[in-house]
């Protein structure tokens, strides 16, 4: 029902005139990010230049309210970007979602705000679930603190925050000042939505409390002056994803996937939605590389192989490192003990101390660049 009805919107849209450009909405690019819900609800973005009549907006929206299977309309205005060439083909920007807003809004929420006694800011996230994202993230600030940084540690994956079982702190925080004092644990600072609630509670949340969340750990939680700020993400391209962009600047993200197809066709969409959101990707992590064995230490590609190889070529990003799978990481993970501290010499800890290094010189690079 989806597409045919965006079929038909850009269709009607197709018949109104922009009075400025004397091309209909679609084809001057006016309108953009139509997204539907299977309830009849249509949500689009129309950018409108400073001399344009705002009418404009009543227009369209009447003209989308009188197609058969609408139930509501609501029309988002920005400011029209001169310099953005219309898109070659109208239609092809509709975004079908299947909740009540677009999963990936083009129109920029409220400016981000900057939070420079957090460092660098680091986004963990990854295209699907199971491919070891919170390891990643978890061993990544361990390793940045034993290089002596100081860094904070962000459990923003309000699903299923596993962070207090692998750093192996779980109580309530404490609260001073109305500021929350995050627990600390392998020399970095944590927070999570796990010390919040019961183990068994579920998190039935929608965009506006997971949105409140995030907002209150970066504001009001005192977190000090940090060197680096690790933010565990949930899989996906969702809330979790879109609120921490448009709250704060975040220098980079970096994208974990196994070498299995399935995952890294997850990652790769990851990795457009944080280009679309202008974030910079900082580099693919592939998890689960090979299966050593513990007695002749031959490798075994048992997922596959290659996967984060090619995916980095194809977006042309750097490979960061590729981490085997030892059953020790997962022992480390279960037990609040990340292998980076549990087994400095193992083969996956060494693989997670260089992907450390790495994503240290990324950030480098991109500062540098920045400022000349």
């Amino acid at each position: 029902m989806a597409a045919t009805l965006q079929h038909r919107i850009a269709e009607a849209l197709g018949r109104v005139r922009h009075p400025r450009t004397g091309r209909d909405v679609m084809e001057s690019g006016a309108v953009r990010d139509i997204a539907t819900t299977t309830s009849g609800r249509v949500r689009l973005t129309l950018q409108l230049a400073p001399g344009d009549d705002p009418a404009l907006a009543r227009v369209i929206r009447q003209t989308v309210e009188q197609l058969e299977g609408v139930a509501d309309v609501t029309v988002d205005v920005a400011a029209a970007k001169q310099s953005a060439p219309p898109p070659a083909k109208p239609a092809g920007r509709a975004l079908p979602v299947m909740d009540d807003r677009p999963a990936q809004q083009r129109v920029p929420a409220p400016t981000p705000v900057a939070y420079p006694n957090l460092g660098k800011i680091i986004a963990i996230s990854s295209g699907k679930g199971g491919v070891g994202k919170s390891t990643v993230a978890v061993n990544l600030a361990v390793a940045l603190a034993q290089q002596g940084a100081r860094v904070g540690l962000m459990d923003a994956d309000i699903y299923g925050p596993n962070i207090p079982l692998m750093m192996g702190v779980n109580e309530p925080p404490m609260v001073i000042q109305e500021r929350i004092i995050p627990l600390e644990a392998h020399g970095v600072k944590v927070i999570s939505l796990g010390f919040l609630i019961d183990r068994d509670q579920p998190a039935i949340w929608r965009g506006p409390i997971i949105m409140k969340i995030i907002t209150q750990f970066l504001r009001d939680v005192a977190w000090g002056t940090l060197d680096y700020f690790v933010v565990d993400l949930p899989p996906g391209t969702g809330d979790a994803q879109l609120t921490l962009v448009q709250a704060t600047q975040v220098t980079g993200a970096v994208i974990v996937t196994t070498p299995q197809e399935v995952s890294v066709g997850d990652a790769l969409r990851g990795v457009k939605m944080f280009e679309r959101v202008t974030v910079p990707v900082l580099g693919i992590v592939e998890n689960m590389s090979w299966f050593e064995c513990p007695h002749c230490g031959k490798p075994s590609p048992i997922f596959g192989s290659g996967g984060g190889e090619r995916l980095a070529k194809e977006l042309e990003l750097p490979l960061l490192g590729q981490i085997p799978l030892y059953q020790r990481v997962m022992e480390g993970g279960d037990r609040g003990a990340p292998i980076v501290a549990a087994e400095p010499g193992s083969s996956a800890a060494r693989a997670l101390v260089g992907i450390a290094g790495r994503i240290v010189e990324r950030v480098g690079e991109r500062v540098a660049a920045a400022t000349n």
